[in-house]
């Protein structure tokens, strides 16, 4: 019993974390910063899995593929030291295809993480994702490998 309450528990926080509802959840906020008060603000976005036409990079999945091979710059002290892994990022595809809000969700070390937004941050505009016709801002989970 006991064993079973902290599962629920750890399903309960990591539910609340990344704003997924009990329910079938569309939408999850994304934080954007703090206004000049210091409230923490929010933008909804709609999850990836959820939406009519999904966002789609310039040349489909192979062209994001070789985005991030030839963006990518293995930092030198990582390399060196043998550091390796997969930096697993979240990011927002915007209503004009405008990417942002890039996050890393799972990181391995900071300079891996740090080239891994770099690289997000940089993509060309996508075709932006829709529901029912309507165009919306679409949050979206990706990762860069770093193997030596």
């Amino acid at each position: 019993m006991k064993r079973m309450m902290k599962r629920l528990s750890l399903c309960l926080l990591i539910s609340s974390v990344f704003g997924i509802g009990t329910g079938h959840s569309q939408t999850c906020r994304v934080h954007t910063g703090c206004d000049a008060r210091g409230v923490k603000q929010y933008m909804e976005v709609y999850q990836y899995d959820y939406v009519t036409e999904k966002p789609e990079f310039p040349g489909g999945d192979l062209a994001l593929m070789q985005f991030i091979n030839t963006t990518r710059v293995y930092p030198s002290k990582a390399y060196k030291k043998g550091i390796e892994g997969r930096v697993t990022c979240g990011f927002v595809i915007n209503t004009d295809g405008s990417v942002s809000h890039v996050k890393v969700i799972r990181g391995v070390e900071k300079t891996l993480d740090n080239e891994a937004k770099r690289v997000f941050s940089e993509m060309p505009t996508w075709r932006p994702g829709s529901v029912n016709g309507k165009v919306v801002p679409v949050h979206i989970v990706r990762s860069v490998c770093f193997r030596r």
